[in-house]
């Protein structure tokens, strides 16, 4: 049991390096301590689990959403900035963080749903969205599923299913692997929240390119140049959003929220500020 225990604190602390860099980050110099904000945090009963949240600053909504095990500390690169402007609301998705659920199941269509919960408790009828990763899907999902909550939505690292279309093939193999290992771990609540989360990595999403169509809001795709996600796999996210822009970073891998977090933050601002425009026929050559 020692030994599975040993193996299980190694997976997750390898998958879930994102989380980590993020909290790293920040770690020596922020004074407030996100995802354990007493003064800005709170729960509430949302469809069969509590949610904890937290919301920074005032001004228009801007909804932001963590990765794959992750929490609200992986955005803290971007609450402080963005809260300058906005009334930062972000919380920690489903059996992630302080949102425990001891569930069986667990999915991205779940996850997003629970996001428009948590909007409505706030009595929000929108407001801007930035995911990052699983959170990029939840943001995808969330304009799907609830177009009207959504203003503008900036996603990065986002896919659309978990084969080799989409996911780069040694990361998906990797992840695959160690999706396997922890299936043979003996059943312990902890152990069933890392699988729920590896079974999501491995297994899912499952959108459609004429989901993607359906999406309304003005929506800025993002990716590394040699993200986890194939970048012709974010072209093709782009390409089927009718009032998209594509933003590809070299240079890059999985974490441009964090790596890259400056140029991250002022550009995603700026699709925000900015009205979105058609470009075509002779606009093209500006």
């Amino acid at each position: 049991m020692k030994n599975c225990k040993k193996l299980l604190f190694s997976i997750v602390a390898i998958i879930f390096v994102t989380s980590t860099n993020a909290q790293a980050s920040k770690a020596s110099t922020q004074k407030i301590v996100y995802g354990s904000n007493s003064k800005a945090g709170k729960y509430f009963d949302n469809r069969g689990f509590k949610m904890y949240y937290e919301t920074y600053g005032a001004g228009e909504p801007l909804l932001l959403i963590h990765g794959n095990g992750g929490s609200i500390l992986s955005m803290a690169n971007q609450i402080p900035f963005f809260s300058k402007k906005y009334k930062v609301i972000i919380a920690d998705s489903r059996a992630q963080g302080k949102s425990i659920d001891n569930g069986d199941s667990l999915s991205y269509e779940m996850m997003a749903d629970d996001l428009n919960g948590l909007l409505n408790h706030l009595h929000l009828d929108s407001c801007y969205v930035i995911g990052w990763s699983d959170g990029g899907i939840n943001g995808l999902l969330l304009a799907i599923r609830h177009p009207d909550k959504v203003k503008k939505l900036a996603v990065t690292g986002a896919n659309l299913q978990p084969d080799t279309s989409a996911v780069d093939p040694w990361i998906r193999d990797w992840s695959k692997s160690l999706c396997d290992s922890i299936d043979k771990l003996p059943i312990t609540p902890e152990v069933n929240t890392q699988r729920k989360l590896f079974h999501l990595l491995s297994y899912a999403p499952h959108i459609s390119t004429e989901q993607l169509h359906t999406i309304q809001c003005p929506t800025l795709v993002i990716g590394g140049d040699h993200d986890v996600i194939r970048t012709k796999h974010t072209m093709l996210i782009a390409e089927s959003i009718p009032r998209s822009y594509l933003w590809i970073l070299p240079n890059s891998g999985h974490s441009t929220p964090v790596v890259y977090r400056d140029i991250f933050n002022t550009t995603v601002k700026d699709f925000f500020k900015n009205p979105y425009r058609k470009i075509e026929g002779i606009d093209r050559l500006n």
